[in-house]
């Protein structure tokens, strides 16, 4: 898929115009590849991980949780970010498993990462799927609330399908865990 055209943008210059708790803003010059000079406006995010809980019984594990930016409640796979040094992606979708939805798993497997604001933010969230889920506990974040909610599969895959399920993270993961599970089924 790689083109001839140098498509590169190189930065100049970078100011970081916010630092927040979870991102930091910044204002970048670039050199643009045709010639001359553009702003680029966008986020430093430092990356996280979110998985698709599945039990042996063809259920899974969604969480519902209210997202300020949107004003409105989502339902979504356990999530959180990388945000403990030499932490790994895997080791984060675990821990926020455990933290929002009260279970564990036995086994966990990449599925992908996805750039998810290509456009204005570096965030990468490493997606992956969990099994042999066993009871933990759940252990929520001050002012953190989130209900998780089991559903069949094959529901949460409708849910996609049909739009009410709508956070793009969730959105990815759940179908490539389908695909995943449907080349599976046909190799059987």
């Amino acid at each position: 898929m790689a083109g001839d055209l140098d498509l590169t943008e190189r930065s100049l210059d970078s100011r970081n115009v916010y630092r927040g708790a979870l991102l930091d803003a910044y204002c970048d010059t670039v050199s643009l590849p045709g010639g001359g000079e553009g702003t680029r406006e966008w986020l430093k995010h430092p990356g996280a991980a979110a998985v698709v809980p599945l039990f042996d019984d063809g259920t899974m594990l969604l969480v519902r949780q209210f997202r300020f930016p949107s004003r409105r409640v989502f339902l979504e796979i356990p999530a959180g970010k990388l945000d403990r040094p030499g932490e790994s992606p895997d080791e984060v979708a675990l821990r926020e498993l455990e933290e929002e939805t009260g279970w564990t798993a036995g086994e966990i497997h990449p599925l992908v990462s996805i750039y998810p604001c290509i456009g204005y933010s570096n965030e990468i969230i490493h997606l992956f799927v969990a099994r042999a889920l066993r009871p933990g506990r759940q252990s929520l974040s001050e002012g953190e609330l989130v209900e998780p909610v089991r559903i069949p599969f094959d529901e949460a895959v409708s849910l996609v399908a049909n739009g009410h399920i709508d956070d793009a993270k969730s959105v990815a993961a759940i179908l490539l865990a389908n695909l995943q599970r449907q080349s599976t089924e046909r190799r059987q």
